[in-house]
Formats: structure tokens, sequence, C-alpha cells
């Protein structure tokens, strides 16, 4: 698998950081202590709701995970690092930076699934002058065409949506638009949007929710409302660690999915109780947003932590469309014996 220099570099670039500031650590194996799990996320977006009502529900004590560092990193590159130096051994992230990740190492490896649903949105500026709702996918990215995009960062799943919708029409999101680099948290995204430094965002949920209640932007384009039938079913939200770290750590890892497995059939099962956690997971967010995005949960998460092949290959084709992968990854040695169906 050969990355874009761009994403390339990036990567090389955060994973050489997180190990300088890592002295003497394996890189490929565990540096927690025995019988502790350190698992890092992205951020406290919608993906990764499954970890926190596992932590509430009890779910990780009763199946004998301990948990340890539970560091929010910001992005996908950062995440790799982490795991890299050893700092961390599971990542809670994007498909996106499980590829990037296996370019500069070998090991890594696929260890769950979270969200079978591409849970990243184009959220426009109420001011935007664009063609109506019902215009087609193709009609609505040309009206992106010398836009401001707001993204979370380089190589992150909210570019590699804008790359994607570019090619499709024939454009280059990186002649043909702006993207601005705005971090991981939503607040500061909706406030660039709402001060028209972007003008519009490719961000994930609950970003468009939190934009429409508050009457600053709306959801122009989303693959989980159906917008890009070539994206349904699509693995997004996974976890991945490394072979060192699953060699040190198997039973734990084993155990860690088996608690995730609990909170997706909660978040499944018993909306109620769920939009409760969902409400203090994101603390602060209008009620009105947290109540849109619980509706549509059921439909995003996947049904267990096992890897379906078909989200994978699915995932795959988008990864080479959006020209974010040269080659494709192969299921059997990048997603883990344990979770393959």
């Amino acid at each position: 698998m050969k990355l874009s220099t761009r994403i390339r570099t990036a990567v090389a670039i955060a994973t050489t950081a997180g190990l300088l500031a890592a002295t003497g650590c394996a890189g490929d194996t565990a540096e927690s202590e025995p019988g502790v799990l350190n698992v890092g996320q992205i951020s406290n977006s919608v993906a990764f709701f499954p970890l926190y009502v596992a932590e509430q529900e009890g779910y990780f004590t009763e199946e004998g995970v301990e948990l340890g560092e539970r560091p929010r990193l910001g992005t996908g590159a950062k995440l790799a690092a982490a795991l890299t130096s050893g700092s961390i051994d599971v990542g809670a992230g994007v498909l996106t930076d499980a590829f990037n990740l296996a370019e500069s190492n070998p090991e890594t490896q696929v260890t769950g699934s979270l969200v079978t649903d591409y849970y990243v949105d184009i959220v426009t500026s109420s001011e935007f002058d664009g063609p109506a709702a019902d215009a087609s996918l193709e009609d609505k990215v040309r009206a992106l065409e010398g836009k401001n995009i707001g993204i979370t960062g380089p190589g992150s799943g909210t570019e590699a949506l804008v790359i994607y919708l570019f090619e499709q029409v024939g454009l280059d999101a990186k002649t043909d638009a702006t993207l601005v680099n705005l971090g991981a948290v939503p607040s500061s995204a909706i406030g660039a949007l709402s001060e028209g430094q972007v003008d519009a965002l490719a961000f994930f949920q609950p970003t468009g929710q939190m934009a429409e209640t508050q009457g600053v932007g709306d959801i122009y384009i989303s693959p989980q409302r159906g917008d890009i039938p070539d994206l349904s079913g699509s693995l997004h939200g996974a976890l991945f660690s490394t072979s060192g770290v699953i060699e040190e750590k198997g039973e734990e890892v084993e155990a860690f999915n088996r608690a995730i497995d609990r909170a997706l059939e909660f978040i499944q099962s018993d909306p109620e109780a769920s939009a409760e956690l969902l409400a203090t997971y994101l603390e602060g967010t209008d009620p009105e947003a947290v109540e849109a995005l619980n509706e549509i949960l059921p439909q995003e998460f996947a049904s267990s932590s096992q890897v379906s092949r078909d989200a994978f290959d699915t995932a795959v084709d988008f990864h080479l469309e959006s020209q974010l992968i040269d080659e494709a990854p192969e299921y059997d040695s990048l997603v883990w014996s344990q979770v393959q169906e």
C-alpha cells in the first residue's frame, strides 16, 4: 500500500514527533503496565460514544478490563504516533488512520468496528448560496468549488470526504477549494462557519446537528442520509492496534471488544437510555441536536466489533477513489483474525 506523498509526509512528521517524545520505547509493543489497557481516541465525536457507554454501564469492569490513560489526541496522525511510541495500546479513530499507520508500520492491525456509515457531513453556512436540498449530488459538489472548507486536519477522514466528492465530478480539492485546518473541536468549527472564516465544513457528527439547531448552518451533504450511495455501509469508525500489543495483551483487547459489543447492543436496543447517556457525553450540546443525533445512531453503529469484509471493501474503494491510497490493503492481513467475519 502506498500513500500519497502529502499524507505520508504528515504521518511521518507526527510519528517522528511521537517517537522523539517517548524515550526508549519499543515501538510496536505495549508500554503500559501488564493488565492495563491504554486507549486513545481522536475526540469525543459520536463514533466513540460506545466507549463512553461501556464505561458508564460498567461493561469494561465486568469484562475484566482495567483502563489506563484515555487521551483525546485531536488527529489521526497523533493517534498513530501514540501507538507507535507505545503510549497507548489501542487507538479509536477512523479507518483512514489505520491505513495511514500501516504505510509506516506493517504491524498495524484493525481490531474492531465502531461505525459502519461515514459519519462526516458537509455543512454549509446559512448564508451559502447553492443548489436546493433536493439538487443532484454533482450540482451540490460543484457549488463548493472555490470555497473555503473547514476540516479537522490533513490526512483525516474529514479531508478524505472532500477529496472524494471533488474527484467524483472531475475537480481537485487541493486546487479547486481551500481546505482550512480547524482542529477537532465542533464548537470552534461552528464558530469559524458562523463568522465567515469558512463557507462550509466537512466535519464529524454532531457538528452538523449543532449548526442546524444554532441556526448558523445546514447539513448539505450527508453520507448517512444516503446522499452518497457508494459510501453506504462503509467501515469508518474503527479500533486499531499493533501485532506487538496483541501478542502481549491479546486477552485484554478481546475483553475490551466484548465490552464494546455490549455497548453497541445497548445503543441499538435501548434508545431512551442511550439518549440520556448521549446527552451527558455531549455535555453542553443543544438538546435538539442530541435528539436528532440519537435518532440516527442505531443506523450508523456496527452491530458488533466484528469487521465485515463488505464494510472493509467499501471503505477501501472510497480510499482508492479519493487517491488516499494507491493500492488496496488486504483484509486478511490488516484485520486481526479474532474480528474477521
